[in-house]
């Protein structure tokens, strides 16, 4: 069984798509069958890999059919595919509510697809929604970008007490995979003091790998590509290079 990793965090603008994208098309790099799953209906991870916001078949499909392989589309990065995401995701959450098994529609949908990729990311909103509990239901791991900034570590505990609600009630196994700090500048001393709080407080759950402030990074999406076609000399390609280094040698490590 591949090992699925939803991508989390409720504050916005903290690098959460951007990690999905370029963590899943480094692990791709390195050979890897990879497969990111966009939960978020604001779609940017699906127009960031240069697919249409309004694509006819997205991630909507298979959580109403419980078989999420017909919606996966072949990117075109080697070894990297996507479940898009679209607007009728939006209607998902209220549709969502009268089932039973709200919770674990996403854990069904992917059960057709798991033998065939490893990794799989989820994409999730900037919230904590029942998409999010959606996907922290159906993941072995929770991944949490944070920026280093002075309100990085807001919502951070609301967050992690999601994660222990959803292992109590649903997913027993989850994890925290780690802690990535992004959008670092080395030019300033708060970006510095942010990461030195955030690995005293949280200790050896932070990645070593610090994602810097790279406009490469930011400019990418635009063109519908990951970081490592755009520009893979970029500072912002090589810290997500070896961000997949560690996440593949943390995963052989357990």
């Amino acid at each position: 069984m591949s090992r699925v990793v939803a991508v989390a965090n409720q504050k916005g603008g903290v690098g959460k798509t951007t990690t999905a994208i370029n963590l899943a098309a480094a692990l791709a790099a390195h050979d890897r069958r990879v497969l990111l799953v966009d939960l978020d209906p604001q779609a940017n991870a699906t127009s960031g890999l240069g697919f249409s916001k309004r694509e006819e078949a997205t991630v909507y499909r298979g959580l109403n059919s419980g078989d999420l392989s017909p919606v996966v589309r072949e990117t075109g990065f080697p070894n990297l595919w996507l479940a898009p995401s679209g607007r009728d995701l939006v209607g998902a959450e209220i549709e969502l509510v009268d089932h039973d098994d709200r919770e674990a529609r996403l854990r069904f949908a992917l059960g057709s697809v798991r033998q065939a990729y490893d990794p799989i990311f989820i994409d999730c909103p900037p919230s904590l929604s029942l998409l999010t509990v959606n996907a922290l239901t159906a993941a072995d791991s929770v991944l949490v970008p944070i920026q280093t900034e002075y309100f990085a570590l807001e919502g951070l505990t609301e967050l992690l007490e999601t994660i222990g609600r959803v292992r109590d009630s649903f997913n027993p196994l989850l994890e925290v995979e780690g802690i990535l700090l992004t959008m670092y500048d080395e030019r300033t001393n708060l970006s510095r003091q942010v990461v030195d709080d955030i690995r005293k407080h949280f200790g050896d759950k932070v990645f070593r790998t610090v994602v810097p402030r790279n406009i490469r990074l930011g400019e990418a999406p635009s063109f519908g590509k990951p970081v490592l076609s755009y520009d893979i000399k970029s500072k912002g390609a090589e810290a997500y290079i070896a961000l997949a280094r560690e996440f593949l040698k943390k995963r052989k490590a357990t």
